[in-house]
Protein backbone atom coordinates (compact mmCIF):
# COMPACT_ATOMS: atom_id res chain seq x y z
CA UNK A 1 0.00 0.00 0.00
CA UNK A 2 1.39 3.53 -0.84
CA UNK A 3 2.38 5.45 2.45
CA UNK A 4 1.40 8.84 3.93
CA UNK A 5 2.66 11.29 2.14
CA UNK A 6 3.08 15.33 2.38
CA UNK A 7 1.04 16.92 -0.55
CA UNK A 8 -2.90 16.05 -0.95
CA UNK A 9 -4.71 16.89 -3.56
CA UNK A 10 -8.55 16.82 -2.42
CA UNK A 11 -11.06 17.00 -5.42
CA UNK A 12 -13.53 19.76 -7.06
CA UNK A 13 -15.86 17.86 -8.00
CA UNK A 14 -18.31 20.88 -8.39
CA UNK A 15 -20.05 21.56 -11.65
CA UNK A 16 -17.54 23.03 -14.90
CA UNK A 17 -14.28 21.51 -12.94
CA UNK A 18 -12.27 19.25 -14.76
CA UNK A 19 -11.27 16.78 -12.10
CA UNK A 20 -9.63 14.59 -14.06
CA UNK A 21 -7.36 17.41 -15.81
CA UNK A 22 -6.40 18.47 -12.25
CA UNK A 23 -5.53 15.36 -10.47
CA UNK A 24 -3.47 14.44 -14.07
CA UNK A 25 -1.89 17.22 -13.38
CA UNK A 26 -1.49 17.25 -9.78
CA UNK A 27 0.03 13.92 -9.94
CA UNK A 28 2.94 14.59 -12.44
CA UNK A 29 3.93 17.93 -10.74
CA UNK A 30 4.48 15.32 -7.77
CA UNK A 31 1.42 15.04 -4.98
CA UNK A 32 1.22 11.93 -3.80
CA UNK A 33 -1.95 11.46 -2.22
CA UNK A 34 -5.21 12.16 -4.02
CA UNK A 35 -8.45 12.25 -1.65
CA UNK A 36 -12.04 11.85 -3.59
CA UNK A 37 -14.27 14.05 -2.32
CA UNK A 38 -17.43 13.81 -4.05
CA UNK A 39 -20.22 16.99 -3.94
CA UNK A 40 -23.34 15.68 -2.05
CA UNK A 41 -25.17 15.97 -5.93
CA UNK A 42 -22.64 13.64 -7.11
CA UNK A 43 -24.64 10.33 -7.25
CA UNK A 44 -22.81 7.08 -6.06
CA UNK A 45 -22.21 5.28 -9.34
CA UNK A 46 -20.92 8.78 -10.78
CA UNK A 47 -18.72 8.58 -7.10
CA UNK A 48 -17.60 4.98 -8.30
CA UNK A 49 -16.47 5.92 -11.60
CA UNK A 50 -14.50 8.73 -10.92
CA UNK A 51 -12.91 6.64 -8.04
CA UNK A 52 -12.08 3.73 -10.32
CA UNK A 53 -10.31 6.51 -12.87
CA UNK A 54 -8.02 8.51 -9.84
CA UNK A 55 -7.48 5.21 -8.72
CA UNK A 56 -5.84 3.96 -11.62
CA UNK A 57 -3.95 7.22 -12.15
CA UNK A 58 -2.80 6.77 -8.64
CA UNK A 59 -1.46 3.21 -9.35
CA UNK A 60 0.44 3.66 -12.33
CA UNK A 61 2.65 6.47 -10.15
CA UNK A 62 2.44 4.43 -6.65
CA UNK A 63 0.44 6.98 -5.07
CA UNK A 64 -2.81 6.99 -2.59
CA UNK A 65 -6.51 7.42 -2.88
CA UNK A 66 -8.43 7.97 -0.53
CA UNK A 67 -12.31 8.46 -0.72
CA UNK A 68 -14.22 11.15 1.84
CA UNK A 69 -16.75 10.39 3.46
CA UNK A 70 -18.24 7.44 1.15
CA UNK A 71 -16.43 4.19 2.60
CA UNK A 72 -18.96 2.32 0.49
CA UNK A 73 -17.24 3.81 -2.94
CA UNK A 74 -13.55 3.56 -1.03
CA UNK A 75 -14.19 -0.68 -0.51
CA UNK A 76 -15.89 -1.17 -4.24
CA UNK A 77 -13.46 0.73 -5.78
CA UNK A 78 -10.59 -0.78 -4.36
CA UNK A 79 -9.26 2.41 -3.03
CA UNK A 80 -6.40 2.63 -0.15
CA UNK A 81 -8.51 4.07 2.61
CA UNK A 82 -11.18 7.01 3.43
CA UNK A 83 -11.38 9.83 4.66
CA UNK A 84 -14.42 10.74 7.68
CA UNK A 85 -15.51 14.33 8.65
CA UNK A 86 -16.67 15.86 12.00
CA UNK A 87 -20.36 14.88 10.29
CA UNK A 88 -19.63 11.45 8.94
CA UNK A 89 -19.44 8.10 10.55
CA UNK A 90 -17.51 7.88 13.73
CA UNK A 91 -14.09 6.56 13.50
CA UNK A 92 -14.09 3.49 15.24
CA UNK A 93 -17.41 2.47 13.15
CA UNK A 94 -15.21 3.66 9.59
CA UNK A 95 -12.16 2.13 11.13
CA UNK A 96 -14.51 -2.12 11.44
CA UNK A 97 -15.74 -1.23 7.89
CA UNK A 98 -12.36 -0.26 6.57
CA UNK A 99 -10.38 -3.01 8.14
CA UNK A 100 -7.36 -2.78 9.76
CA UNK A 101 -4.55 -2.20 7.16
CA UNK A 102 -6.69 0.57 5.66
CA UNK A 103 -5.32 4.52 6.06
CA UNK A 104 -8.21 5.90 7.57
CA UNK A 105 -8.41 9.94 8.53
CA UNK A 106 -10.63 12.03 10.69
CA UNK A 107 -10.85 15.29 10.89
CA UNK A 108 -9.92 17.75 14.08
CA UNK A 109 -9.12 20.57 15.02
CA UNK A 110 -8.11 20.82 18.66
CA UNK A 111 -6.08 18.35 21.04
CA UNK A 112 -9.14 16.70 22.62
CA UNK A 113 -10.55 15.53 19.48
CA UNK A 114 -7.45 14.77 17.94
CA UNK A 115 -6.26 12.10 20.72
CA UNK A 116 -9.97 10.38 20.54
CA UNK A 117 -9.96 9.92 17.12
CA UNK A 118 -6.52 8.62 17.05
CA UNK A 119 -7.39 6.33 20.15
CA UNK A 120 -10.66 5.03 17.70
CA UNK A 121 -8.26 3.97 14.61
CA UNK A 122 -7.47 6.92 12.72
CA UNK A 123 -4.23 6.74 10.67
CA UNK A 124 -3.27 10.22 10.24
CA UNK A 125 -5.69 13.99 11.13
CA UNK A 126 -7.03 16.68 8.84
CA UNK A 127 -6.85 19.68 10.74
CA UNK A 128 -8.30 22.61 10.32
CA UNK A 129 -9.44 24.96 8.43
CA UNK A 130 -6.12 26.36 9.13
CA UNK A 131 -6.78 29.60 7.31
CA UNK A 132 -10.22 30.65 5.81
CA UNK A 133 -11.80 29.13 2.97
CA UNK A 134 -14.25 29.22 0.17
CA UNK A 135 -13.74 25.79 -0.85
CA UNK A 136 -16.53 24.36 1.55
CA UNK A 137 -19.60 26.21 3.05
CA UNK A 138 -20.04 25.55 6.70
CA UNK A 139 -16.87 25.03 8.67
CA UNK A 140 -15.84 27.07 12.05
CA UNK A 141 -13.60 29.76 12.08
CA UNK A 142 -10.08 29.14 11.18
CA UNK A 143 -7.28 28.01 13.68
CA UNK A 144 -4.24 29.27 12.40
CA UNK A 145 -0.88 27.58 12.46
CA UNK A 146 -0.80 27.64 16.30
CA UNK A 147 -3.84 25.74 16.23
CA UNK A 148 -2.38 22.71 13.84
CA UNK A 149 0.73 23.03 16.39
CA UNK A 150 -1.11 22.34 19.28
CA UNK A 151 -2.61 19.31 17.62
CA UNK A 152 0.38 17.70 15.73
CA UNK A 153 1.85 18.02 19.46
CA UNK A 154 -0.75 15.89 20.46
CA UNK A 155 -0.32 12.95 18.52
CA UNK A 156 2.18 10.55 17.34
CA UNK A 157 0.11 9.99 14.16
CA UNK A 158 0.54 12.61 10.86
CA UNK A 159 -1.05 15.94 11.06
CA UNK A 160 -2.39 17.20 7.31
CA UNK A 161 -3.23 20.65 7.71
CA UNK A 162 -6.59 21.57 5.60
CA UNK A 163 -7.93 25.21 4.48
CA UNK A 164 -6.83 27.55 2.64
CA UNK A 165 -3.86 26.25 2.26
CA UNK A 166 -1.45 28.10 -0.63
CA UNK A 167 2.07 27.57 -1.87
CA UNK A 168 3.13 30.39 -0.17
CA UNK A 169 1.60 29.68 3.38
CA UNK A 170 2.58 25.88 3.43
CA UNK A 171 5.63 26.82 4.58
CA UNK A 172 3.72 28.35 7.98
CA UNK A 173 2.02 25.12 8.34
CA UNK A 174 4.82 22.28 7.64
CA UNK A 175 7.16 24.64 10.28
CA UNK A 176 3.92 24.10 13.20
CA UNK A 177 4.52 20.34 12.74
CA UNK A 178 2.14 19.06 10.27
CA UNK A 179 3.23 15.90 8.33
CA UNK A 180 1.50 17.28 5.18
CA UNK A 181 -0.83 19.87 3.48
CA UNK A 182 -4.24 19.35 1.43
CA UNK A 183 -4.87 21.23 -1.49
CA UNK A 184 -8.51 22.46 -3.36
CA UNK A 185 -8.42 25.47 -4.66
CA UNK A 186 -5.12 26.30 -4.95
CA UNK A 187 -4.90 24.04 -7.35
CA UNK A 188 -8.35 23.16 -8.93
CA UNK A 189 -8.99 26.80 -8.95
CA UNK A 190 -5.98 27.76 -11.10
CA UNK A 191 -5.57 28.77 -14.77
CA UNK A 192 -2.52 26.33 -15.21
CA UNK A 193 -3.44 23.87 -12.25
CA UNK A 194 -0.06 21.90 -13.02
CA UNK A 195 1.92 25.46 -12.54
CA UNK A 196 0.06 25.60 -9.29
CA UNK A 197 0.52 22.09 -8.02
CA UNK A 198 4.73 22.55 -8.78
CA UNK A 199 4.73 25.33 -6.38
CA UNK A 200 3.89 23.45 -3.48
CA UNK A 201 6.49 21.04 -4.49
CA UNK A 202 9.05 24.05 -4.56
Amino acid sequence: MPTLGRLHLITDTRPGRDTLGVVAAALRAGFDVVQVRPEDAVTDREAFELTVRVLAMCRELGRACLVNDRLHIALAAGADGGHVGADDLPVAAARRILGPGAILGATARDPATARRAVADGASYLGVGPAFATTTKDGLPAAIGPAGVRAVAAAVDVPVVAIGGVTAARAGELFAAGAHGVAVVGAVSGAADPYAAAMEFLA
